[in-house]
């Protein structure tokens, strides 16, 4: 080989070892998103593959939204459909381990590769603006004279919002397991349905309430967060020792090789640090909360557990 040769061909293998990991992914995202359009999965999931084109980290992102059972149906197409595609991203998050611990069903997240967590955002309950209660104590009210009149729309069975209504109920002194929890599939339906009044009390994460807070069609008496959030009052100051909050992350397909994981690992640690990105937790108001690698699959683990020890003290499980 000609010294001229040689020095291309050590120039040529330097440019390929100085490429980043994510490239071994391949630049075409696939997310799958478990829950229908207009929650808080639906909104992560989109915001990131947002920030993954706008950040220039992806060629192509494109979407699969499979709703119901706390995300279960869509866990267990992304098992099966998925298995060694290096560029497949599923979002999830506490609801879906909640959805597992109740529900029981035949895949699980272990079938599944953890990539990472991404974000926290606490609970807000609301009321229509033209319910006769006016703050949470007016519904603890009822709900300590007669638990099953009071009924709590949110999220899948085994959600942040389901936990925290239990808990709520343990706290004050009504029976949990007479909870009336409304579980709507996606937060498209749970919104139409507070707005409607067919249900006393909704909960949620805030961004998906906001504009409905703003405009005066929704009235926020509660958030699950240990701090006031816009302004709203937080279930411990108004004697209600609650505190709980919901988690979202994303996980990669079964079978991926440790080199596709940490491709996609360092993929999403890349667009998480994007302008577009940050911008979309400003406007969801959603906290950081990433955590990676060994860290986040020992996180998850715990977080069964504390989960499933909380849900049955409640009486949920």
């Amino acid at each position: 080989m000609k010294r001229s040769e040689f020095l291309r061909t050590l120039a040529a293998i330097g440019a390929a070892a100085a490429l980043p990991r994510m490239a071994l992914a391949g630049q075409n995202i696939k997310m799958m998103i478990p829950a229908n359009p207009g929650g808080g999965w639906d909104t992560t999931g989109r915001a990131l593959g947002k920030a993954m084109l706008d950040g220039k980290l992806a060629d192509s992102v494109t979407y699969d939204n499979k709703g119901g059972a706390a995300g279960a149906l869509g866990l267990a197409q992304f098992v099966n459909g998925s298995k060694g595609d290096p560029n497949a991203l599923m979002v999830m998050g506490a609801v879906m381990v909640g959805g597992i611990i109740t529900g029981k069903p035949p895949v699980n997240l272990s079938q599944a590769t953890p990539i990472a967590r991404l974000t926290s955002e606490y609970n807000v309950f609301v009321v229509p603006a033209n319910s006769p209660f006016k703050t949470m104590a007016d519904v603890v009210a009822q709900l300590k004279k007669d638990p099953g009149s009071v009924k709590w729309g949110g999220g899948s069975r085994g959600s942040t919002e389901h936990i925290a209504a239990a808990m709520i109920a343990q706290r004050v002194g009504a029976d949990p397991s007479k909870i009336n929890y409304v579980a709507f599939r996606g937060g498209g339906e749970a919104t139409a349905a507070i707005l409607g009044g067919n249900v006393t009390v909704g909960g949620s994460g805030y961004s998906e309430f906001a504009e409905y807070i703003k405009a005066g069609k929704m009235r926020p008496i509660a958030v699950t967060s240990n701090k006031r959030l816009n302004d709203v009052p937080t279930l411990k100051e108004q004697g209600i020792d609650v505190e709980i909050g919901n988690w979202r992350g994303v996980y990669a397909a079964p079978g991926i090789t440790p080199a596709q994981r940490k491709a996609l690992t360092d993929l999403v640690l890349a667009t998480v640090k994007t302008a577009s990105w940050k911008e979309a937790m400003e406007k969801n108001d959603w906290t950081p909360a990433v955590l990676a690698g060994p860290e986040f699959d020992k996180f998850v683990d715990d977080e069964f557990a504390a989960l499933r020890a909380t849900m049955v003290k409640a009486g949920m499980v």
